[in-house]
């Protein structure tokens, strides 16, 4: 296992901007105000030789313990206990200040092995905050920019000897010979993601509350079921567009919007008290215009009185109102009880496996000549189209070529007929299906 470095600070000193550089990837939101971050977001950072996973924290602050600050607190806490080293940030054009000294004891404290960074070092403002970073009495400050890139070969000479790795040797695991199943929980806000997370994987592993929006990253976690490796990611609460005018809830429904298209599944969680509102619809349709498998889980079921009468209502809005995606498994639970929620894995890993199947040619053109022969395509300006030959091109999601002699003028009503036809002869539910057309003959014959 790769070693583990968190950075800490107190808020908008430049942690997520460390992050992003050291991961090589815009992963964490940054902005200009201070308390973006609030869950803890973990990555894998190189820096030249050296290979670690790295923890981006949020900015330490005094708060009670039952407040969101102080629920943030904790979280930065957790990740501290998990370290292996600490990178404590400053802000070095703005000196020590009483609150890096209060968590410069609380560091010391843990015991953990400590560098101190004095970012925003780049000018000369800067370098009276350097030299104060001295008298927190945790060992050499590194002066570093996060923002232009510039003491990283300083900060790598400080951390090579506390993770006991020789420069130029990755620390690489051996990959697996399956890569790790892609799922995304999207939903809109306090429809309670990250309470299902925790439960899922067994720990407090992600901010919650009862306020809305508390999630603004999307969160990967690496996690484990029944022997199968999933990167899980925790999304933030996407509202209609037209109601999102901050720019910062911008950049986490668009951190959103990037999870669904990296995900191979995407579990859409509903409010049992407010299923299937227009947004829900609108992030299933973004599902299926990006190909992904769907299962359809329905929280907070523990609230719902006559469940019997409930769950028959939304599955006849379920077939009404998502077509494209007929049949995906409808799911209802509670993650704060945690009743349910073990029907969730297996509906997922089933839509995952439908998701990759492949139908043998041999069985399709059986099945398009059984098609033809109970409802045969129409025949504008009096020549019938012909279908003459099917196969699957790929899966991920099932998508299929159908050549045909005119493409142009088979109408999207019989296109859905087959479709339709794929679907309930294949058992196809809960992933898009494609069928592309081509003029031509059978291609094999």
């Amino acid at each position: 296992m790769p070693s583990s470095v968190a950075i800490i600070g107190r808020p908008n000193v430049g942690k997520s901007t460390l992050f992003n550089r050291l991961a090589g990837k815009r992963l964490a939101l940054v902005d200009d105000r201070p308390g973006v971050t609030r869950d803890r977001r973990e990555g894998d950072a190189r820096l030249a030789g050296l290979r670690f996973k790295i923890i981006d924290t949020a900015g330490l602050d005094e708060a009670r313990g039952d407040s969101l600050e102080g629920r943030m607190r904790q979280q930065t806490d957790a990740a501290i206990a998990q370290a292996d080293v600490c990178l404590f940030m400053i802000d070095a054009r703005s000196g020590v200040t009483p609150l890096d000294e209060h968590f410069a004891a609380l560091l010391r404290k843990h015991g953990k092995p400590v560098i101190v960074l004095a970012n925003k070092s780049e000018g000369k403002t800067a370098e009276a905050g350097l030299l104060e970073a001295y008298s927190l009495g945790l060992g050499e400050p590194v002066a570093l920019s996060a923002a232009h890139g510039e003491g990283l070969s300083e900060l790598h000479d400080a951390l090579q000897p506390m993770l006991g790795e020789p420069a130029g040797e990755p620390n690489e695991e051996v990959a697996g010979p399956d890569k790790p199943l892609r799922l995304a929980i999207v939903g809109r806000p306090n429809a309670g993601k990250s309470t299902l997370i925790n439960k899922l994987v067994g720990e407090e592993r992600l901010l919650t509350g009862p306020e809305a929006g508390i999630t603004r990253d999307a969160i990967a976690l690496d996690w484990s079921w029944q022997g199968t490796a999933i990167k899980l990611w925790d999304t933030a609460g996407m509202r209609r567009k037209s109601r999102v005018t901050d720019k910062l809830e911008r950049l986490s429904v668009a951190d959103g919007h990037r999870a669904v298209r990296f995900a191979e599944v995407v579990v859409l969680l509903l409010d049992a008290t407010q299923a299937l509102e227009k947004q829900d619809l609108t992030l299933a349709d973004q599902v299926a215009s990006e190909g992904r498998g769907l299962v359809i889980a329905v929280n907070k079921w523990d609230l719902v009185r006559d469940k019997q009468a409930a769950r028959r209502a939304l599955n006849e809005e379920v077939e009404r109102l998502l077509p494209q995606m007929t049949g995906v498994p409808v799911i209802t639970l509670s993650a704060k009880t945690g009743s349910g929620i073990g029907k969730l894995m297996p509906a997922v890993m089933e839509v995952y496996f439908i998701w990759n199947r492949r139908i043998s040619t041999a069985k399709l053109n059986q099945w398009l000549d059984f098609q033809l022969d109970r409802h045969p395509p129409p025949a504008p300006s009096g020549r019938r189209i012909k279908l003459r030959y099917i196969t699957q091109a790929r899966a991920r999601p099932p998508t299929f070529v159908l050549f045909c002699s005119q493409p142009r003028d088979l109408p999207d009503s019989y296109k859905r007929y087959l479709i339709n036809g794929l679907r309930s002869d294949f058992g196809l539910k809960g992933v898009p299906i494609r069928i592309n057309l081509r003029k031509g003959k059978n291609p094999y014959a």
